[in-house]
């Protein structure tokens, strides 16, 4: 099973590559869901609205199993693939790169196209800082309050962050844990007495 994926860490905007008077302006975001991936779209297309050609390609989930790549209006395969095959090559996902074309007035031709939108992704995602995220999910613990001690110990042991801690006589904590850690963390709370816990 796979616990981390490589991704970007914050947005990269307005790479500048000039190709006999095409301007190629590069975004490069990091995106989770469809829902962030449409929003960034649209603040391009937005700031962008006199561009010829918006071409971007994207990569979501663990091994990028959620993809596209869109040539938006230029010859079939000349400029999203190009963009996807360096999403591929940085070996990063939930990204999205867009490459905004202005048109200079000189047909580049299809090897052209290709050369452009590749080396305007690549020096985005140059100027990108590629992270390594871990996958994480939440355990809620339930457990007498006198054990909050050896309880707080065994989540500290695994970098595990508390999200909320409710001291009544019955406790309770919400935590995010690594999944690599999971089945470490559920041992050692099964062979404790009075502690329920679940994952959300």
């Amino acid at each position: 099973m796979q616990f981390e994926y490589k991704t970007i860490e914050k947005p990269v905007e307005n790479t500048l590559l000039k190709e006999k008077g095409s301007k190629f302006i590069g975004f490069a975001f990091p995106v989770n869901n469809e829902e962030e991936l449409k929003n960034a779209l649209e603040k391009i297309r937005t700031e962008h609205p006199k561009a010829t050609h918006h071409c971007y390609a994207f990569r979501i989930g663990l091994n990028g199993e959620n993809y596209r790549a869109n040539d938006d209006g230029e010859p079939s395969g000349s400029a999203g693939l190009p963009i996807y095959n360096q999403l591929l090559a940085n070996e990063i996902t939930n990204v999205l790169v867009i490459s905004v074309r202005y048109y200079g007035g000189t047909k580049l031709g299809v090897s052209g196209l290709v050369k452009a939108y590749k080396e305007s992704a690549k020096i985005t995602l140059e100027e990108a800082n590629i992270i390594t995220k871990e996958l994480e999910t939440e355990i809620e613990i339930l457990f007498n309050f006198n054990q909050q001690n050896i309880i707080f110990t065994l989540l500290s042991k695994y970098d595990a962050k508390i999200i909320n801690f409710d001291s009544q006589e019955k406790a309770s904590i919400l935590a995010k844990i690594k999944i690599k850690h999971k089945d470490e963390i559920m041992e050692s709370l099964t062979n404790l007495q009075f502690v329920e816990f679940s994952f959300n």
